[in-house]
């Protein structure tokens, strides 16, 4: 068993090299003046795109549910250099915010090159308790509103040959996130699909699904520590690492590098991959 361990891991290390090599060359000034709408903005991964779209000199739309908060990163993003930023303050679990969201933004940019689906409901690290409406309604927030923004906004994607860009997690393969994980295998199975169907029709939207490992958020990290030891990676790269997989019109990110083995052994090893996560989480 050992052996056969180590021969996978130099396997598939040799084959995430190969995929890292050919990834396209990233150019800054493409996203100068870019009309970019990014969802769950006023914190962690989300504020830090909005700030480094900010110095590439966007413009930008900006979405969260506190106000407040949401003209903070405003005016730090007009700082740093972005040619526009407006925030709209709205709630993913209503029926309507997610169109009001997406026709907001077209009216204030005058169409849409980039829209960046980040934001995640509430919700508990503990093992599940059998709660099924805990289930629905963060499927309704994190599953069936990126749908109906993405939804809402193709037609004028497809105008500018534009981008959508999806966050998803590795956070899919761990236990005690059993309701967030149901909604992270809908979105990779929803867009997983998209992508192919727009591929066959020759569309102009390119379909980014960006898988993340532990990232050191305030909101992961207060709960997260009871549970694992794993190392956390910095929002801010992680951020950066979705903006370039976008503007370069890539299929998929995996962030940090080995969550792309923890994804590949899930599928060619389960016993392997079980003893992994087994091995970094605790039981209380």
């Amino acid at each position: 068993m050992a052996s056969l361990a180590k021969v996978l891991t130099v396997s598939l290390c040799v084959l995430f090299l190969a995929l890292r090599w050919t990834s396209p060359t990233f150019d800054p000034e493409t996203l100068r003046g870019a009309r970019v709408l990014v969802t769950g903005a006023s914190s962690g991964i989300g504020e830090q795109m909005a700030y480094h779209y900010a110095r590439f000199g966007a413009q930008i739309v900006i979405t969260a549910r506190r106000e407040k908060v949401l003209q903070q990163v405003v005016e730090e993003c007009l700082r740093l250099g972005a040619q526009k930023a407006v925030s709209i303050a709205a709630d993913m679990s209503t029926d309507s915010d997610p169109d009001r969201v997406v026709d907001s933004a077209l009216e204030t940019l005058g169409g849409l090159d980039f829209l960046v689906l980040n934001h995640i409901g509430p919700s508990y690290l503990r093992m599940w308790d059998g709660d099924h409406e805990h289930v629905r309604q963060l499927m309704k927030i994190n599953f069936h509103s990126y749908v109906q923004m993405a939804g809402r906004a193709l037609p004028f994607l497809e105008q500018t040959r534009g981008a959508l860009v999806v966050v998803s997690s590795i956070g899919g393969s761990t236990p005690y996130v059993a309701p967030y994980t149901s909604t992270k295998f809908a979105l990779n199975g929803f867009f997983g699909s998209l992508h192919h169907e727009l591929a066959m029709k020759k569309s102009n939207v390119s379909i980014s699904i960006c898988t993340l490992g532990l990232i050191d958020t305030a909101s992961a990290m207060k709960h997260v520590r009871f549970f694992s030891d794993m190392p956390a990676y910095p929002a801010a790269d992680a951020a950066l690492n979705i903006i370039i997989t976008g503007a370069t019109r890539q299929r998929e990110l995996f962030y940090p590098w080995f969550t792309q083995l923890m994804a590949l052994t899930k599928d060619w090893s389960p016993s392997l991959s079980d003893y992994i996560i087994q091995k970094f989480y605790k039981t209380s």
